[in-house]
């Protein structure tokens, strides 16, 4: 029987940490222990690998430095080459990610584990300036890894960055001397003891990801928004999904996001109108979540004007 063979995807810009943290996992840790690691580097990292310390770990490197050379045929090649137990790959971060994840890999290369690593200190001007490929980077990545962070680093808006694209993803922080940042905890905008809470349009994304994160952390709170009705005509008559239309990427990766809300009136309510939501929220079994999630019960819902913005925003 054919054992498979585990394919670890590193993928960021340069600069951003990969090769760190291939040494780190690789040869400071203990990964490269009993079997032969294939490291496959598309890039020349910030962090040179030495043949000798390679060799220590049962590891061979090679370089494929043209997207174009990086092909099914060659990844064969490199298999017969060098039979590896374990596979690497630093991935180039100005590389079409889809040009790994559509490639047929040789027998038995199975992807395991997808890495994406972020500079703290660049992220923004990325978010701002070159969206929609660091977010390609992180819509694969099964772990983000945020390096390079202190005291200011605006990790809550980091992280409803890339969990409105990747909710799976796992978030880690670290900080400059390499120890992990515990410490994610993020001040709300409005205040969790109100009688009401008031979400505004510019915090119903801080809230919607905050209660799908946490939804008992707003079990048995009251809540008003104003949303835009979603219910087509197979929708039960008792149900409706007051949300908003989210930019996750960019202007050409809009999408829908809202909770299940009961309502005794939904079928009142015509799809596609805009209403003012009182809600109380409750944490409950729903297809829609494959789980336990946020569900509104509405108490009251009124018209509304369309706001002037339609859209809502993670950052």
């Amino acid at each position: 029987m054919d054992m498979e063979i585990p394919v670890y995807l590193f993928s960021g810009f340069m600069d951003s940490g990969k090769s760190s943290l291939i040494r780190e996992t690789l040869i400071e840790g203990d990964f490269g222990e009993g079997g032969r690691t294939l490291l496959i580097l598309c890039e020349d990292g910030e962090v040179e690998f030495e043949e000798a310390e390679l060799e220590n770990v049962n590891a061979k490197m090679v370089m494929i430095e043209e997207e174009a050379s990086f092909t099914p045929v060659k990844l064969k090649e490199l298999q017969l080459a060098y039979q590896p137990d374990q596979v690497f790959i630093e991935y180039n971060g100005t590389w079409q990610m889809a040009t790994f994840l559509e490639m047929d890999l040789p027998k038995d290369w199975i992807l395991v584990q997808s890495l994406a690593t972020v500079d703290a200190t660049t992220f923004e001007m990325y978010l701002t300036n070159m969206r929609a490929m660091i977010m390609e980077q992180l819509f694969a990545a099964d772990v983000v890894i945020i390096n390079r962070c202190d005291d200011d680093t605006p990790k809550g808006k980091f992280r409803r960055a890339i969990k409105a694209l990747n909710r799976k993803a796992q978030i880690a922080y670290e900080r400059a001397d390499g120890t992990i940042d515990e410490n994610d905890m993020e001040e709300l905008p409005y205040d969790l003891n109100q009688e009401i809470i008031d979400i505004t349009d510019m915090d119903y994304g801080i809230w919607y990801m905050d209660a799908l994160d946490d939804p008992r952390k707003y079990e048995g709170r009251k809540v008003r928004f104003l949303a835009l009705v979603y219910r087509p005509q197979k929708m039960k008559k008792d149900v409706l999904i007051p949300g908003r239309f989210a930019m996750t990427c960019c202007v050409d990766d809009v999408t829908f996001i809202g909770f299940k809300c009961k309502y005794n009136k939904a079928a009142e309510i015509a799809h596609k109108s805009w209403v003012t939501v009182t809600a109380e929220m409750k944490t409950e079994f729903a297809l829609e979540y494959k789980g336990k999630g946020p569900v509104l019960y509405a108490l009251d819902v009124q018209p509304a004007e369309k706001p002037e913005d339609e859209l809502i925003y993670f950052s």
